[in-house]
């Protein structure tokens, strides 16, 4: 019965998305266009629903992470919805993880919380130094909403609740199919919808969303990818389930164009292939053919890249540095990464220590960031984690960074970490180059999976050792019939 009224809603919401296609259009062709690409978030809702082992804390927790990577490009000239979701996060996660103090002592404990935690910290007590106290405040308040999620992660895992990285997967696909809804009209056309700002109007040939719900297509690949990391190798889901995801983070991937997301996607694929082929993790699929499952993402790839043709991924410049100059392989990273040295070297002792002061969140500004004259410029991020460790937490920052990732891959090179968590942890390292997705923050989607992930390994012994008193009770199913 539930199913059923579960399919009815899905239909009458694809068929309601393709009405209002064709009332604004009159075109059939759109329409049809409209309907199919609402059925595909539909769809990717029915995976999101069907995945078992989901708690309420899981998907609450990962998706406000997930709502507050999308509020900042959809948001982006209105700060006050991005406030407003982190004081609702920050309301929850308080209550979740009471008492405070005593979850305070298993944090130093992991790696994801030297990553992404620290740097706000440190600039802190920059930003005190130098006497930017209005910044100073507004990162006291970052830092305690990202320090109540880390101590709700904890607080669940030491109460005996089941792990929370299903939820937040689940959320991570809920995440994905509300922007494909959003941008079901636009979805299968040559230039798509985009948020106003200059950047992302020179990128009009990917998908961003649409409907005023937006998410840069590096993130939103990062999305699908980290889904089907968490629910592909694992035996607990079916094998439908494990095979949709996958074919979701590449659709995805197509849609998005993006650079690192082909390379996060195929070295997570090696990964992968290399735990089947070894078979030394229990939690892994029974697959009779091994080398089937092995090679199957690599397929995915392969069909990824060949629909993209030669204008996709390596082969297409996207970016001008400045109006007339040369194009860019690196969008403009490269430039950036300039800024931040040449202002680490100009700043003063406090900031050098413990980074830059002038804005909460250590934004960059380049005057050659391909605004047009006469336009403010983009505040930016670093797109690279190394070099945001140094630009938000100054010296210190770095050598917190490469703390907290021995930590976390120590942890992931270890037994019994699951198969899952030691192709997440390991498999993030080459976004490091071009992302900022391991400093947690607004964009902390990814980063909040691998903290669950490592809390979960991490103080896995010291369930055996809790009172029965602390106990919780069990996990709130999401799926239909169950």
């Amino acid at each position: 019965m539930r199913r059923r009224l579960a399919l009815s809603l899905g239909g009458a919401v694809a068929v309601a998305a393709a009405g209002l296609e064709y009332w604004s259009t009159a075109s059939a062709g759109a329409a049809v266009k409209t309907l199919v690409a609402a059925a595909i978030a539909v769809a990717v809702l029915g995976l999101a629903a069907s995945l078992p082992g989901i708690t309420l804390r899981g998907a609450v927790i990962g998706g406000s992470f997930v709502a507050a990577g999308i509020f900042t490009w959809t948001f982006t000239d209105r700060p006050g919805a991005i406030w407003a979701v982190l004081l609702i996060e920050g309301v929850v996660f308080a209550v979740w993880s009471w008492p405070w103090l005593a979850r305070l002592r298993a944090v130093p404990r992991l790696g994801t919380a030297w990553l992404g935690l620290a740097y706000w910290f440190l600039g802190i007590a920059g930003a005190v130094l130098v006497g930017h106290l209005g910044v100073a405040a507004q990162r006291v308040a970052y830092a305690g909403v990202f320090t109540l999620a880390v101590l709700a992660v904890v607080a669940s895992r030491r109460q005996g609740r089941r792990d929370l990285s299903v939820g937040i997967a689940a959320a991570l696909l809920v995440g994905v199919a509300a922007l494909l809804l959003a941008g079901a009209g636009n979805l299968f056309d040559g230039v798509h919808a985009a948020p106003g700002s200059t950047s992302a109007q020179a990128m009009r040939d990917r998908f961003w969303g649409g409907l005023g719900l937006f998410y840069h297509p590096n993130s939103m690949a990062g999305l699908a990818i980290g889904a089907a990391i968490r629910i592909g190798p694992d035996r607990a889901f079916a094998t439908w389930q494990r095979l949709s995801a996958t074919l979701l983070a590449g659709f995805v991937l197509f849609l998005s164009d993006s650079r690192i997301g082909l390379v996060f996607f195929a070295f997570v694929g090696l990964l992968h292939a290399v735990l089947v082929l070894r078979r030394r993790h229990a939690d892994l699929p029974d697959h009779r053919r091994p080398w089937l499952a092995a090679l199957i993402p690599f397929v995915v790839l392969a069909l990824v890249v060949t629909l993209s043709g030669t204008q996709g991924f390596f082969f297409h410049s996207r970016f001008q540095v400045a109006p007339g100059a040369s194009a860019d392989v690196t969008s403009g990273r490269t430039a950036t990464w300039r800024r931040v040295a040449d202002d680490w070297r100009h700043a003063g002792l406090a900031e050098k220590v413990f980074g830059d002061a002038t804005t909460s969140r250590a934004v960059v500004v380049r005057t050659n960031d391909g605004a047009p004259p006469g336009t403010p410029h983009a505040k930016l991020n670093t797109d690279n984690a190394a070099v945001g460790a140094l630009r938000r937490g100054g010296v210190l920052g770095v050598v917190a960074f490469l703390l907290g990732l021995v930590l976390l891959l120590r942890r992931a090179a270890r037994r019994p970490a699951p198969a899952w968590f030691v192709i997440a942890a390991f498999g993030m390292v080459p976004t490091i180059a071009t992302e900022d997705w391991m400093l947690g923050g607004t964009n902390g989607a990814l980063w909040i999976l691998l903290l669950a992930g490592e809390a979960g390994v991490a103080l896995a012994a010291d369930l055996t050792e809790s009172p029965v008193s602390e106990l919780a009770e069990p996990p709130v199913s999401l799926q239909p019939g169950r």
